[in-house]
C-alpha cells in the first residue's frame, strides 16, 4: 500500500503535460511509452488495474482469422504483425499455440476452405508462425480424443499466440513500465470534474479508498476509458467521429478438458466461433458475442446453458459438464467502434464489427482518444498514443522501444544459472506445473532477482501460501511492496488468477487465506478480509 500511498501524495496539486484516464491495456501502454520517452504522466483509473474489460479478455494475441470472412485484409495484416511484434518482445510470457478447428456439417466453411483461409492467414503473417495444415476427422480425433467426430467433416490446425499468465497481470506490467519511467500511477482514483483552463486542465480527484479530495494540472487528458469513453468525452465537452457500442462476452472455467496446449475451436449452432482456451491446469469456454446496451454485465443462466450444450455436443467425454464443473466465470464487453453519425447498427450482423481501435485528437480541448482495441494491438496503440501528443505540440523523445518487453536474454541467462545454483526448481515438485525458476522470471523480469536474495536469506520465502494456487510466500511479499494492491480481490483475481483456477470454496478453507491478507495489508487484514469474503470471494472481471 505504500506504493499507491506516495502515488497518491504525487498527484495531489501535481502538475502533467498528461493525465491519462483508465488504466485498461490502452491507458496502461499509453502511460508506458509516453513516460518512457520523457513526457511527466498521471495516470489514474476508479477501480483496478485491468479491472473492468481487460480483464476479461480470452487471454489470446492473435491475428484476428475469423476477419478474412469480412475482407478485413488490412486489419489482419496489422493484428499479425502485432502478434509477431509480441512474441518476440514477450519470449516467456506469450507464446506460439495451435488452433484446431473442427467442421462439422453445420459450418459455414468446408475444410478445404478453410485451410485456403488459413494458409493465406499464415501468409499475411509473414510466414512467423508454424505451417497450417488440414485435417481429416481420424487425423483430429488421433490429435484430440476428447473431440467427438461424429459429425465432423474435417479441420484445420493453425498458429497464434496466448498469454501464458492473465491478461490483467500482463496490463500491470505496463504500468510498472510506467512507474519506473517516472509516472505517478493510482488505482481507485476517479475523475470528479475537469475545468479547461488557458494550458489545459484544471481536474477534481477522488481517492476512492481513502474518501480524500485531489486536484492537479495537466496540459492534456487522455481518453483511455473503454466502455465509458464517450461518457467522459461528454464531460470534456469534446466531440469525435467515432463512438463505442458493446458486445458482451463470458467464459467459463472448467476442470482441464485436454492435457494438449492448444485451443479447440468450433461453430456453434448459430454458426459463432467459440473455444476451448488452456489455462493451466484448468479450461476455458468462450467466448460468446451479444449485444448489449450497458458496460454492466453478468453471466446469466441462459449463457451458461447456451455454453455448456454447445461444447457437450462437441466434445466425448466421460460425462457431459454440468454447472456444477464450473470453477469460475469471466464476463466482460467489447467496446466495439462505430461512426458517431446516429445510427445505432441494430440492423447488422453484430459479429461483423472487428476489434480495431480509432484514435481521434481534439486540438482545442488538449484531448486524446482511444476508441477500441485489444490486447494485441496494443503497442500500435501507444505509439499512436505518442504520435497523437506530438501532434498536440509536445517533444517526445525518440523512442527506443525500451518502454515495453522481457529484458535481454543475457539477463535471462544470469537469472537462471543464479536459480540453478540455490536448486531454486527442487523446492517443490507438483506434477504438471512450470519449474518455479521459469515461473517467477516470466512473471516478474529483472525483479525475480530480489526474490532470489530473499529466499536465500529465509527459505520460509520458498514455500507455496496456499497449495493449490501455486503462489509463493516471497511473491506475496514482493507484491504487498510494489503492486498497488487495494484490495484483496486485486491480488486474487489479477495479479494473480487464484479466483479464476480455484474453486471458491478450496479458497475460502485454505489455511494460506489470513496469511495472503496478512502479508498484503497487515494491521488492516481483517477488514480486508471480511470485505473479500462479503463479496462471495468475487470471481466475476
Amino acid at each position: 500500500m505504500e506504493l499507491r500511498s506516495n502515488n497518491i501524495e504525487r498527484l495531489a496539486g501535481g502538475s502533467f503535460d498528461a493525465l491519462i484516464v483508465g488504466g485498461g491495456i490502452n491507458g496502461a501502454v499509453s502511460a508506458a511509452v509516453l513516460a518512457g520517452r520523457g513526457l511527466n504522466v498521471a495516470i489514474v483509473d476508479r477501480g483496478d488495474w485491468a479491472g473492468f474489460t481487460s480483464s476479461a479478455s480470452s487471454n489470446l494475441a492473435w491475428g484476428g482469422f475469423k476477419y478474412l470472412e469480412n475482407y478485413e485484409l488490412n486489419l489482419v495484416r496489422k493484428l499479425s504483425m502485432s502478434r509477431n511484434r509480441l512474441l518476440r518482445a514477450y519470449p516467456s510470457n506469450i507464446t506460439q499455440l495451435g488452433f484446431l478447428a473442427a467442421l462439422d456439417h453445420s459450418s459455414p466453411f468446408p475444410p478445404w476452405l478453410a485451410a485456403l483461409g488459413s494458409s493465406a492467414y499464415w501468409a499475411i503473417g509473414n510466414f512467423q508462425t508454424h505451417r497450417p495444415q488440414i485435417l481429416g476427422p481420424e487425423e483430429i480425433k488421433s490429435e484430440e480424443p476428447v473431440i467427438d467426430i461424429e459429425n465432423v467433416r474435417g479441420g484445420i490446425e493453425y498458429y497464434d499466440a496466448y498469454l501464458r499468465d492473465n491478461d490483467s497481470r500482463f496490463v500491470f506490467n505496463f504500468v510498472r513500465s510506467a512507474l519506473e519511467a517516472g509516472a505517478v500511477a493510482a488505482n481507485y482514483v476517479e475523475v470528479t470534474s475537469t475545468t479547461r483552463s488557458g494550458s489545459g486542465w484544471e481536474v477534481t480527484l477522488r481517492d476512492l479508498e481513502h474518501d480524500r479530495e485531489l486536484q492537479l494540472d495537466a496540459k492534456a487528458i487522455v481518453n483511455c476509458g473503454g466502455p465509458f469513453a464517450d461518457a467522459l468525452n461528454e464531460n470534456l465537452d469534446t466531440d469525435t467521429e467515432h463512438r463505442i457500442v458493446y458486445s458482451k462476452g463470458i467464459h467459463l472455467v472448467v476442470p482441464q478438458l485436454t492435457k494438449n496446449e492448444r485451443v479447440l475451436a468450433f461453430f456453434d449452432d448459430t454458426q459463432r466461433l467459440f473455444y476451448v482456451i488452456p489455462m493451466g491446469r484448468r479450461s476455458v469456454i468462450g467466448t460468446t458475442d451479444t449485444r448489449v446496451d450497458t458496460p454492466f454485465t453478468e453471466v446469466t443462466d441462459e449463457d451458461r446453458t447456451f455454453l455448456l450444450d454447445q461444447i457437450n455436443s462437441r466434445l466425448d467425454l466421460d460425462a457431459p459438464l454440468t454447472t456444477d464443473d464450473i470453477i469460475a466465470e469471466r464476463c466482460g464487453v467489447r467496446p466495439l467502434v462505430v461512426k458517431n453519425d446516429g445510427d445505432d447498427r441494430k440492423d447488422i450482423d453484430w459479429t461483423t464489427l472487428s476489434r480495431k481501435h480509432e484514435i481521434e485528437t481534439d486540438h482545442t480541448q488538449r484531448t486524446v482518444t482511444v476508441f477500441g482495441g485489444k490486447i494485441t494491438d496494443c503497442l500500435n496503440v501507444g505509439e499512436e498514443v505518442a504520435e497523437a501528443m506530438e501532434q498536440l505540440g509536445f517533444v517526445l523523445q525518440p523512442d527506443n522501444e525500451d518502454w515495453f518487453g522481457e529484458p535481454s536474454d543475457e539477463v535471462r541467462v544470469d537469472f537462471m544459472r543464479q536459480a540453478k545454483r540455490m536448486k531454486l526448481d527442487d523446492l517443490r515438485h507438483k506434477k504438471g506445473v512450470e519449474p518455479l525458476s521459469e515461473r517467477l522470471w516470466r512473471r516478474y523480469g529483472r525483479r525475480a532477482f530480489a526474490m532470489l536474495d530473499e529466499i536465500r536469506e529465509d527459505p520460509t520465502m520458498g514455500e507455496d501460501i496456499m497449495h493449490s494456487a501455486d503462489y509463493l510466500r516471497v511473491e506475496l511479499h514482493h507484491a504487498a511492496r510494489s503492486e498497488m494492491i487495494t484490495k484483496l480481490e486485486d491480488f486474487m483475481l489479477r495479479r494473480s488468477k487464484i479466483d479464476l483456477v480455484v474453486r471458491t470454496d478450496k479458497v475460502r478453507e485454505s489455511d494460506g487465506l489470513r496469511e495472503v491478507a496478512e502479508i498484503l495489508f497487515g494491521d488492516d487484514a481483517d477488514a480486508k478480509l471480511a470485505a473479500y469474503l462479503d463479496t462471495g470471494a468475487p470471481q466475476l472481471a
